[in-house]
């Protein structure tokens, strides 16, 4: 299919509206500091190139024609959102965003929404944080309803894609604080066939995650509960059930050392989560490099202290990423 030129030069959609505005040719030029003879031009190869006469010159001053105020109603507007276009492509060069959709993983909102916002502030025009499910993030992100993603899913077979890595923490045992560390699989299975088993939804990353390991070990726990949101496992849990979960998402429901759980490391070696932050290839320049820089500054100086001494056990398997 061939390309169709525009039917005008957006340049002449100005002058157009400049005679619109000041009611003659002459008025035109001299508003424009232009010569009458330019502005003629312009609107004479304007209507040739639509095929339609815009103005009435029987008359002082001159009147719009039909096609001349359709196109008025109009030029306003398209003027306008080039305007805007070109104001935001150079905010963006200078580092600043006028709007930025973004989606994070639900455990993580208590420990970096706040930072986040500072951050944003005088970066960003319009910040809008989605918080929830990384599956549902990411095809947002694939079909460009949102812009960012931190999350567990750094959708590797995705092209087109910048991925920065940001945090890495072990998956672990959330228990009453009278179980004992299961030493085998065997004995992990047999935790978690022997108190009702709380699952993270199997809609969600971490949920299918959990599901495959459990997989790999040949460990079959009937399905019987299953919570999106960090807080419902945790409290669950509360409520006389066990769950395998990450310090995050613990810190996300609030756990305290006084809560009535204990957590124990898996006895399988190591089963890890990684958060990454995840958008689309060379659209915000390096402003997602400077975002991924603050964010792994502010998870080691804040989150990842609190997380060290909520599991101290955990230390060795928490790390922020570079």
């Amino acid at each position: 299919m061939a390309i169709v030129d525009l039917p005008f030069e957006l340049s002449s959609l100005s002058v157009f509206l400049a005679v619109c505005d000041n009611g003659s040719m002459a008025a035109a030029a001299r508003a424009l500091k232009v010569t009458q003879p330019a502005i003629s031009q312009t609107i004479a190869d304007l209507e040739s190139r639509l095929g339609a006469t815009l103005f009435d010159r029987n008359v002082r001053p001159l009147a719009l024609t039909a096609a001349g105020t359709v196109l008025r109603q109009y030029a306003a507007t398209m003027l306008a959102e080039v305007r805007h276009i070109a104001t935001n492509i150079q905010e963006i060069r200078l580092g600043h965003v006028p709007q930025l959709r973004m989606g994070v993983v639900d455990s993580l909102s208590r420990a970096m929404s706040a930072h986040i916002s500072r951050y944003m502030y005088g970066r960003v025009g319009r910040l809008i944080i989605h918080a929830g499910l990384t599956e549902t993030h990411a095809t947002a992100l694939l079909t460009r309803q949102i812009d960012f993603v931190i999350g567990v899913d750094d959708m590797e077979d995705v092209a087109g894609l910048e991925r920065w890595p940001l945090f890495e923490e072990p998956y672990l045992l959330l228990c009453p604080p009278d179980m004992p560390p299961p030493r085998t699989t065997q004995e992990l299975g047999a935790c978690l066939a022997g108190r009702p088993f709380i699952r993270f939804s199997q809609r969600s990353r971490t949920g299918g995650d959990i599901e495959r390991f459990l997989r790999r070990l040949k460990i079959d726990v009937p399905f019987q509960q299953e919570f999106d949101l960090p807080y419902d496992v945790f409290a669950a849990c509360q409520a006389g059930g066990i769950a395998i979960t990450t310090p995050l998402c613990l810190y996300e429901a609030g756990y305290t050392d006084g809560c009535g759980l204990t957590c124990h490391p898996l006895p399988t070696g190591q089963f890890l989560r990684r958060l990454t932050l995840v958008v689309r290839r060379r659209e915000f320049g390096r402003f997602p490099l400077d975002f991924a820089l603050f964010l792994r500054d502010s998870m080691t100086q804040t989150a990842l202290a609190k997380l060290n001494t909520l599991f101290p056990d955990f230390v060795q398997q928490m790390r922020v990423l570079s």
